[in-house]
C-alpha cells in the first residue's frame, strides 16, 4: 500500500487549529484599546518586519475616515500585515533582497510575495524604504525564477529540503525550490511587480543583467508550454489521497490540442488544472507579456519587446477564438479552462487569476460585456464553486472544498463593482465573518465563520486594505456610516 506524504492542505488544517492568541502567526501582547474596546492585534513596533512610514499615514488617514469600529479595526490589523510579519530584508550578491513568506509558511510563492505587496505600490514614489523593499523583492523573484522557472514556491536557504510535502516529488526538483507547480501566474506575478513598480517611481535599478536573464527565461518557457510539438520539459507528480495534487498521464497532464495558448498544469490555488489550457491565466499572460515589452522598449531592447508582444498576440488570437462559450441566446462567456479538443469548462475559482478578478489585473474592463455575463455567472449557481450560506456568499475552490467560502472573491466582487449596494454588502460579509479574529481568513464555512482556513494568511490581508482604501477613494460614504 502505497504512503500518501502529507500536502500543503494537511499543513494549513494543521496549523489553522491555532487558537486565537496565535492569530496572525505570533503571540501578541496586548496592546492599548481604543474607546470601542477594539485592540489592536499588529505586534509592537519594536517587533514588526518593517515599517513604512508612507503606510502608516495611509492608515491613518483611512482608518479615520471609516465610521463602522470593527472595520476600522480590523483596517488597522489588515492593511500592514504583510509588512509587519512577513516581510525580510537582506543582501544577495551584494544588492538589495528581501524575501516575502505567505505568513503560515515560511516559503516565497511567486504569485502571493508579489500579490502581498502591490497595494503598497502607489505610496512608493516618497518613501526611500519602501523603494529599497521592492527592489529587493524584484531581485529575489529574478533570482527565484533564474533557478527554476517552472517552480512557484521558494525557499529562503538555499540548501535546504523542499517544503515537507514536497521530498518525495516525482520531477526535476533544483536546490532552493520549496515546490514545483508549474503556473502560468507564477510568472505573470513578478512581471506585474517589476511594471508597477517603474510606473509608480521611474526607477529602473532592479532591472539588470540578471532581471533580463530571468525575463527571457518567462518568456522561453511560455513559448515552451505551448506545447505546439512535444510535451516540453516539466513533468509532475506526487503521491497523495488528493487528486487534484498530482498529474495524469506519466505526469503530463490531460492531453490537449495545442491552439497557441499557454499549457498551465496547475492553477493559481496550487490544484491540478481539469484542462491545461486556463483562460484566466491565459489573459494574464497576454497582459503581462504586453507590460514587459512596453518596458524593454522603454529600456532600449526592442527586438525583446516586439518577441514579447508577437507571442501576447498569439495568445490573444487563440484565446478569443477558442476561450469562450455560449448561453442559450447566444451571448459569449468566458470559460475557465479548455483543451483545444473543443471541450470546455466554466466554473471560477477565488484564487487570483480567477475569471471574477479580470478588471483588476488590468485584463479587461469591468463593462466589457463579455466579462460581465461571466461575473453574473461566476457569482450564480451556474459556477459549482459558488456558495451561499447564513453567514455570506462567495467563490472557493476545491482547494478547500465545498462550503466553503474565500473572503478574497467577496473582495473581488467588491473591486469589480460599481453598484454601491453590492460594495456594501461586501463589506458587511467581510466585517462578519472574521470570527472574531480581526483578520480575514483564507475561506469560512458558508454558514459559520468559525470554522475557516488559515489564521495568518498575510495576501487576504492586505487586499482587504487595497479594499478598504480603493472605497475610501471612490465611496467615501459607504466607509463613514
Amino acid at each position: 500500500m502505497l504512503y500518501a506524504m502529507p500536502t500543503r492542505r494537511d499543513f494549513l488544517k494543521l496549523i489553522s487549529t491555532a487558537t486565537a492568541a496565535g492569530m496572525a502567526g505570533i503571540a501578541l501582547p496586548t496592546l492599548a484599546g481604543n474607546a470601542t474596546g477594539y485592540v489592536s492585534k499588529r505586534p509592537p513596533l519594536a517587533k514588526r518586519k518593517f515599517t513604512s512610514q508612507a503606510v502608516e499615514r495611509q492608515l491613518a488617514r483611512v482608518k479615520a475616515a471609516i465610521g463602522d469600529p470593527k472595520l476600522a479595526w480590523m483596517f488597522e490589523n489588515c492593511y500592514p500585515n504583510t509588512l509587519d510579519t512577513t516581510v525580510e530584508l537582506g543582501t544577495l550578491d551584494g544588492k538589495p533582497d528581501t524575501f516575502v513568506i505567505t505568513g503560515d509558511i515560511d516559503a516565497m510563492w511567486l504569485r502571493d510575495s508579489s500579490a502581498q505587496v502591490v497595494p503598497y505600490l502607489p505610496l512608493a514614489k516618497d518613501d526611500p524604504a519602501l523603494q529599497r523593499l521592492f527592489r529587493g523583492l524584484i531581485r529575489r523573484q529574478a533570482h527565484c525564477i533564474r533557478i527554476d522557472p517552472y517552480a512557484n514556491a521558494f525557499l529562503p536557504d538555499p540548501h535546504a529540503k523542499p517544503l515537507e510535502w514536497s521530498v518525495h516529488d516525482v520531477t526535476d526538483m533544483k536546490p532552493g525550490v520549496g515546490e514545483r507547480k508549474w503556473e502560468i501566474d507564477s510568472l505573470c506575478y513578478p512581471i506585474r511587480l517589476a511594471h508597477g513598480y517603474w510606473q509608480a517611481t521611474g526607477d529602473t535599478r532592479p532591472f539588470d543583467d540578471d532581471w533580463r536573464e530571468a525575463m527571457h527565461l518567462v518568456l522561453k518557457t511560455f513559448r515552451e508550454q505551448q506545447r505546439k510539438y512535444d510535451h516540453g520539459p516539466y513533468h509532475f507528480q506526487r503521491t497523495s489521497a488528493v487528486p487534484s495534487e498530482s498529474l495524469m498521464l506519466g505526469g503530463y497532464g490531460n492531453p490537449t490540442r495545442p491552439n497557441g495558448m499557454i499549457h498551465s498544469m496547475f492553477r493559481p490555488s496550487d490544484d491540478a488544472c481539469v484542462y491545461p489550457l486556463s483562460v484566466p491565466s491565459n489573459l494574464f499572460a497576454v497582459l503581462s507579456l504586453r507590460q514587459l515589452a512596453h518596458m524593454s522598449r522603454a529600456m532600449h531592447d526592442a527586438a525583446f519587446a516586439a518577441e514579447c508582444e508577437a507571442l501576447a498576440d498569439e495568445v490573444e488570437r487563440a484565446v478569443q477564438r477558442d476561450g469562450r462559450m455560449h448561453d442559450a441566446d447566444g451571448k459569449a462567456f468566458w470559460a475557465y479552462e479548455i483543451d483545444g479538443f473543443g471541450n470546455q469548462l466554466f466554473m471560477d475559482d477565488a484564487n487570483v487569476p480567477s475569471l471574477l478578478a479580470l478588471p483588476y489585473l488590468g485584463c479587461c474592463d469591468r463593462n466589457d460585456p463579455v466579462y460581465r455575463r461571466t461575473r453574473e455567472l461566476a457569482w450564480s449557481t451556474r459556477n459549482p464553486y459558488f456558495f451561499r450560506g447564513k453567514a455570506g456568499e462567495g467563490i472557493g475552490g476545491p482547494h478547500e472544498g465545498l462550503r466553503m467560502i474565500w473572503p478574497m472573491s467577496i473582495m473581488m466582487y467588491a473591486q469589480t463593482s460599481s453598484d454601491v449596494a453590492q460594495i456594501r454588502q461586501c463589506l458587511r460579509w467581510l466585517r462578519d465573518t472574521d470570527a472574531g479574529s480581526g483578520f480575514m481568513h483564507e475561506a469560512f464555512d458558508q454558514d459559520d465563520p468559525a470554522k475557516f482556513t488559515r489564521s495568518w494568511f498575510a495576501w487576504a490581508n492586505t487586499l482587504f486594505g487595497e479594499l478598504m482604501v480603493d472605497i475610501q477613494r471612490k465611496h467615501p460614504e459607504l466607509l463613514r456610516g
